[in-house]
């Protein structure tokens, strides 16, 4: 049972760790046990908005997350769905629809790829070297390794290419007139590209939080109604005798988070100050939807937004806070480094307990 549809299940799904609004099925972003990543931007294109309800977005990174052990299987395991059951419905937990199409990156220890979509139509961008990034908007020109099958009698029948000559993704799928939103997404697309381009062969764990953490390019939200909701950075080590290491703030406004670090092990240690709540009659199951609206924050969120306030009413101590907060992530970052250096051997145990004990320590903290 998917956000608004059921599909047929997988005979053997793989272990996944998600960040997702609480009120669907699927995710934002995630991990699952063999180091594969996916997550997601929303955008608009020329192919109609479903608004009936299909498989969202967010449904298709968990499904990819649970059905691939690579990052090209879950591409793929995307792709079928997508071309079968179609994406549609609402992706916000509000009266009014807001629908779109949806561009993904995924990774694993070997390589990366892009998989962008307009309506049931895809294409697909092997990443073999350097930096790549998403945002709200289609980015596929005509460097495409894989396709759906009727895209490009799709773009020449609407007019949209004239068969002739190279085929691009972007420009034939984009809108010509761009909603203000796409605007917006061209320069964070851009800061995106300039940032990872200026640290280009030297690209660590931090490198990636500073940039998640950048407010005047526009990556990191901080405002009323549209807020970076929660994020994540990961670590994969081409060796696979190394474990994979996956931070996750989950608390908003990555400027004023925690990273804090997950690993894949036998036992993990269940970590229910960062579940949200669940209801029996919830307005996001009961037809009509959205109707009312319940608290889905869980105990971290609570407290980190109660943190937020204290700094904005008192700088001092919410700089001292912030500063607290800054040498936990440290504390992660640099366990991360000595375990994929080899300098320590941690017990399962401990790795077992790592997030659980990340969290706690933020909450003593706030």
């Amino acid at each position: 049972q998917c956000t608004y549809l059921e599909i047929e299940q997988a005979p053997h799904t793989h272990a996944v760790v998600l960040s997702r609004p609480a009120w669907l099925w699927g995710a934002e972003m995630g991990a699952n046990e063999h180091g594969v990543c996916v997550g997601n931007e929303g955008v608009w294109t020329r192919e109609p908005l479903g608004e009936d309800e299909a498989l969202l977005g967010m449904d298709l990174v968990r499904l990819g997350l649970e059905r691939g052990s690579s990052a090209r299987e879950a591409m793929e395991v995307i792709a079928a769905l997508l071309e079968k059951y179609g994406q549609g419905g609402s992706c916000k937990e509000e009266p009014v629809p807001f629908v779109y199409h949806n561009t993904f990156l995924l990774a694993d220890r070997a390589e990366a790829w892009v998989l962008e979509t307009a309506g049931r139509y895809w294409a697909a961008q092997r990443v073999s070297e350097g930096s790549r990034n998403i945002s709200n908007q289609l980015s596929i020109g005509s460097e495409i390794m894989a396709e759906h099958a009727g895209l490009r009698q799709r773009a020449r029948s609407r007019g949209w290419w004239s068969g002739h000559g190279e085929f691009s993704f972007a420009e034939a799928f984009s809108l010509e007139q761009q909603p203000p939103r796409m605007e917006a997404a061209k320069a964070r697309f851009r800061a995106g590209r300039e940032l990872l381009q200026q640290h280009a062969g030297h690209i660590t764990a931090e490198t990636l939080m500073c940039i998640l953490r950048d407010k005047r390019s526009g990556i990191c939200v901080d405002a009323e109604g549209f807020r970076t909701a929660g994020s994540m950075v990961s670590v994969l080590p081409r060796d696979p005798a190394l474990p994979c290491v996956h931070f996750f703030t989950a608390t908003p406004d990555p400027s004023r988070s925690v990273f804090k670090p997950f690993v894949f092990v036998a036992g993990i240690k269940p970590v229910p100050q960062v579940r949200s709540p669940t209801f029996p009659r919830d307005p996001a199951k009961q037809i009509p939807r959205f109707q009312s609206s319940v608290d889905r924050r869980h105990e971290l969120y609570r407290r980190h937004q109660a943190a937020l306030e204290l700094m904005e009413q008192d700088q001092e101590r919410g700089q001292k806070l912030l500063e607290t907060l800054r040498e936990l992530e440290q504390q992660g970052l640099e366990g991360m480094k000595a375990l994929l250096e080899g300098a320590v051997t941690p017990h399962p145990e401990e790795l077992a307990d790592l997030f659980f004990d990340c969290v706690e320590a933020e909450l003593k903290f706030y």
